[in-house]
């Protein structure tokens, strides 16, 4: 009877250590889809609260900007994202810090030209307090 116990004890425990994770991953899915629909549209408090103060946004061209930088930039269309489509996404998370990595392809209208982007990204956000912030991103050019 006592194995019995102490194996529902076990189940349990592991039961609720992947619902917590399970939660965590939901509340970082809902930061990147928060993230996106704010670049797209590019509202400065949202992206304000997205990000991290110690943000490093990497382009796909070497380009590193500040929190600062990434804000300005999309909150005045200087990168005018028209739509974002995120594919292949996969989300892990360790403790209070969560990698994202997807497909994003966008159509853009950066300085009045139309484009489009095929890119790699990998996103690393930290838990804040009761949420999760932009800390770092990557982008890769991908065939």
């Amino acid at each position: 009877m006592k194995k019995f116990i102490t194996l529902i004890v076990v189940a349990l425990m592991s039961t609720s250590s992947l619902l917590a994770q399970t939660k965590s991953e939901k509340q970082v899915e809902q930061a990147v889809e928060t993230m996106r629909l704010a670049m797209i549209s590019g509202d400065r408090n949202v992206l304000n609260n997205l990000a991290s103060d110690k943000l490093t946004y990497g382009h796909s061209s070497g380009k590193i900007e500040s929190k600062t930088d990434f804000v300005e930039t999309l909150a005045t269309k200087k990168s005018d994202f028209k739509s974002i489509t995120l594919s292949n996404q996969t989300i892990d998370v360790q403790g209070k810090t969560a990698v994202v990595r997807h497909v994003l392809d966008a159509d853009t209208f950066d300085g009045g030209k139309p484009g489009k982007v095929h890119l790699g990204i990998v996103l690393v956000f930290a838990k804040d307090g009761s949420n999760w912030k932009l800390l770092a991103r990557q982008a890769f050019k991908l065939p």
